[in-house]
C-alpha cells in the first residue's frame, strides 16, 4: 500500500523563492533594469561631457551627475507596480493567493525582493556613473571626488531612496490594483501633489512638503544639503515612513478584500 506524498508546506523562505522566481523570468524586468542602469550611466556622462563649467546655479554635484536618476525613479516605480498590480491584472494573483492563504507573506516577499534588488543595482549604477562624469568635470565648479565629504553618503543615500521608493510603488499597486492607475498615483505623489501644494502660501506645507517622496529623494541625492531642505537623516526617515505607511496600508487592503 502506497501512502500520499505530504504536501508541501508553505515557508517564508518559500514564498520567497517564488517571488524571486516570478521576477527574475520576466523579460520586462530585465528590460527594465537594464534601462535603468543604461540611462542613469549615459545621462551622467553626458552632463559632464556637454557641460561648460559657466556654473549651474550652484547646483551639488552629486544632484548634477545623477540627474538621471529621474529616469530611475520612474523605471523602479513602474517595475513595483507591476509586481502587484501586474498579477492583478493578469489574474495570476489568484494562484498566488491560493497557494499562499495567509496572503501578508506574499506582500512582505515581494517587497523584500524588490529591494534587495532596486538597491544593490542603484548603488552600483552611481558608483560607476559618479567617477566617469566627473573625468569631464575637472576644472569647473561641478568637480569632486568619491573621497569628498558627503559624496559616498549622496551616493548611498541616493540608491537607499530609490530602493524604497519601488517598495512604496509596491505598496500602491497593491492598494489600487490597476497599472494604469498606480502609476498616475505614483507619479503624482512624487511630482505633481508637492508643487502644488508648495503653491499655497503657509510655511507649514511649506514644512510638510520637504519630506515628501520626491523632495526627501533630493535631499538624500546632495553632499551639501541646501539649508531649506530636510536633513539626510530626517529625508531618509520620511521616506521610511511613507515606506511602511504604504505597506501597512496595502496589507490591510489585502487582508480584507476579495481578490
Amino acid at each position: 500500500m502506497t501512502t500520499a506524498a505530504p504536501p508541501h508546506r508553505v515557508t517564508p523562505a518559500r514564498v520567497l523563492h517564488s517571488e524571486w522566481h516570478k521576477l527574475r523570468t520576466l523579460r520586462s524586468t530585465w528590460v527594465n533594469l537594464t534601462a535603468t542602469t543604461v540611462l542613469t550611466v549615459a545621462m551622467g556622462i553626458g552632463l559632464g561631457a556637454a557641460y561648460d563649467g559657466s556654473g549651474e546655479g550652484g547646483m551639488d554635484p552629486v544632484m548634477f551627475v545623477l540627474l538621471g536618476t529621474q529616469f530611475a525613479t520612474i523605471n523602479l516605480g513602474v517595475l513595483g507596480i507591476l509586481a502587484t498590480a501586474g498579477e492583478y491584472s493578469t489574474g495570476q494573483i489568484r494562484a498566488t493567493l491560493t497557494a499562499v492563504p495567509r496572503r501578508l507573506p506574499v506582500l512582505w516577499s515581494k517587497a523584500a525582493v524588490l529591494a534587495a534588488v532596486a538597491l544593490p543595482l542603484t548603488l552600483v549604477t552611481n558608483l560607476l556613473t559618479f567617477p566617469l562624469a566627473q573625468t569631464f568635470l575637472a576644472g569647473t565648479d561641478q568637480a569632486a571626488s568619491l573621497t569628498d565629504p558627503g559624496v559616498l553618503r549622496a551616493l548611498a543615500g541616493n540608491a537607499a531612496g530609490l530602493a524604497l521608493l519601488t517598495v512604496l510603488a509596491l505598496g500602491i499597486g497593491a492598494l489600487v490594483r490597476s497599472v494604469p492607475l498606480a502609476i498616475g498615483a505614483f507619479i503624482g505623489l512624487l511630482m505633481i501633489v508637492p508643487e502644488v501644494l508648495a503653491m499655497l502660501p503657509y510655511a507649514v506645507v511649506d514644512d510638510a512638503v520637504r519630506y515628501f517622496p520626491g523632495k526627501a529623494l533630493e535631499a538624500l541625492t546632495t553632499a551639501r544639503p541646501a539649508p531649506e531642505a530636510a536633513s539626510p537623516g530626517a529625508a531618509l526617515f520620511a521616506m521610511v515612513l511613507w515606506t511602511a505607511v504604504t505597506l501597512a496600508a496595502a496589507a490591510v487592503v489585502l487582508r480584507r478584500r476579495d481578490v
